[in-house]
């Protein structure tokens, strides 16, 4: 391969230079004015042709000569940094008519990558190099072109930036690295070259066991309705051939397995989820009752919520949020609650009722009042919660219960290991999905049993 002429061009100052490379002679340097397509006199503005600002999607353009015949270079291929465009003419060895497909020339991959190594020379890692650097780049250019670039046939690639590298002389048989523009003008005998990797990774501690093998076991009390739609992870070594029958079954079949649930298994090093469940229960934890009336430019809401007697008194926090959809913004709010405190959002249509920790001691808590809208600017939308179709979100934690019943026991957990860890268990009911729809409109669910999952 060979390259015909090479130009390093600057958009700024106006005075670039011009390398010119010839394989017949020795490389040599001279320095030119330069105007649009090579001409000293001035001609017509062409948009599609002059503007600076079009994008040329192609690396490979077109440049027209002044003179007889209307001459061409091509492809003439060009690399922008910044304030410097590269451009080099590789030789095409080929007929001029009709132009062979860009792909199809070898030189043309080859000059781009002689103009990529020679861009990583002059800009440096960064691509912005200091006027000064830059110009001391630009005058050893035609130096480092001599070692690298002989009679204008690249033999290696560009020298690191800011190097000027000693002379460059293949060994006689020695190996030498293939460069980028020299891909396949290799001559000699053809090597095919398969090479097979394997990569092994191992953590050793020096004794025997590392990660140790741990027996969790999941009680119910006796009356608890069995777990259902048991999934365990990976880790977990064998399960029971009862556990998995009692997946996904009647909850009045007397034949469920109750337990208990032992699950074996090596731990990982991360924090993991060991199992999920499912059991039906009978009631809901906190009971509800929201009705609400439309009347002209407001609506009345009237919210009773009862927390059930099997559940401890002593929440981490409790809230039920009361959206209001397809409403104009809020207005004047008169709403009382007989619990707790109420936050209003207008900007959001948004009702937040926080119960605190504790319910009173009648274990019952009632909101009732009056929300007006009012203007022309619209609230936030709901297809679903069109009309009085509406709900409550009611959000809480308890800690140390669950549902179902279901606990570990602190003994229970057995660890084979010669280490002692120090065993943890706790227990806690969170609210997932947990929603109250309004009994004086349409609402899209069914009624069922509660489901309690983990």
């Amino acid at each position: 391969m060979s390259i015909r002429a090479l130009w390093v061009v600057s958009q700024e100052k106006g005075e670039p230079g011009k390398l010119g490379i010839f394989p017949e002679t020795v490389l040599h340097a001279t320095s030119c004015r330069m105007h649009t397509h090579g001409q000293d006199r001035p001609k017509p503005y062409v948009e599609v042709r002059d503007d600076y600002a079009r994008q040329h999607r192609s690396p490979a353009v077109e440049l027209r000569l002044d003179g007889p015949g209307g001459r061409t270079l091509w492809p003439l291929l060009t690399v922008t940094q910044g304030a410097l465009i590269l451009a080099c003419l590789p030789l095409v060895e080929a007929p001029p008519e009709p132009r062979p497909p860009l792909p199809s020339l070898a030189s043309v991959s080859q000059g781009l990558a002689l103009l990529s190594g020679l861009q990583d020379f002059l800009c440096g890692p960064g691509g912005k190099p200091e006027p000064d650097v830059l110009a001391s780049r630009l005058a050893a250019l035609p130096s480092v072109l001599l070692q690298v670039c002989p009679l204008g046939r690249p033999l290696d690639t560009p020298p690191p930036a800011g190097s000027v590298p000693a002379a460059v002389a293949p060994s006689p048989g020695g190996a030498q690295k293939q460069p980028a523009w020299k891909a396949g003008v290799h001559r000699g005998r053809a090597v095919v070259s398969v090479a097979l990797t394997e990569k092994v990774r191992s953590m050793q501690y020096g004794k025997s066991s590392v990660l140790p093998n741990v027996t969790v076991t999941l009680t119910l009390p006796p009356n608890g309705s069995p777990l259902q739609d048991i999934l365990v992870h990976p880790c977990v070594t064998s399960l029971d051939a009862s556990i998995l029958t009692a997946c996904s079954v009647d909850e009045n079949d007397c034949s469920a397995f109750s337990g208990p649930y032992k699950f074996p298994f090596s731990p990982p090093l991360e924090l993991f989820r060991l199992c999920s469940y499912t059991s039906q229960v009978p009631v809901p934890p906190i009971l509800g009752s929201y009705q609400l009336k439309a009347e002209e430019n407001h609506l009345k809401a009237n919210v009773v919520l009862k927390l059930h007697e099997s559940v401890k008194n002593s929440f981490e926090y409790c809230e039920a949020h009361i959206p209001f959809f397809n409403q104009n913004l809020m207005g004047s709010v008169e709403v009382k609650v007989s619990s707790g405190q109420l936050e209003v959002s207008k900007e959001k249509s948004l009702l937040v009722w926080v119960l605190g920790q504790k319910f009173p001691k009648s274990r019952e808590a009632a909101l009732e009042g009056t929300v007006h809208f009012s203007g022309t600017v619209a609230g936030p939308t709901d297809p679903l919660c069109t009309g009085l179709t509406a709900y409550i979100k009611l959000y809480f934690r308890v800690a140390d219960l669950t549902l179902s019943g279901c606990c570990v026991d602190q003994h229970s957990v057995q660890v084979y290991s010669s280490a002692k860890p120090r065993i943890v268990t706790t227990r806690e009911l969170v609210s997932s999905e947990y929603y109250i729809w309004n009994s004086t409109g349409d609402a899209p669910v069914s009624s069922g049993a509660v489901t309690a999952s983990h």
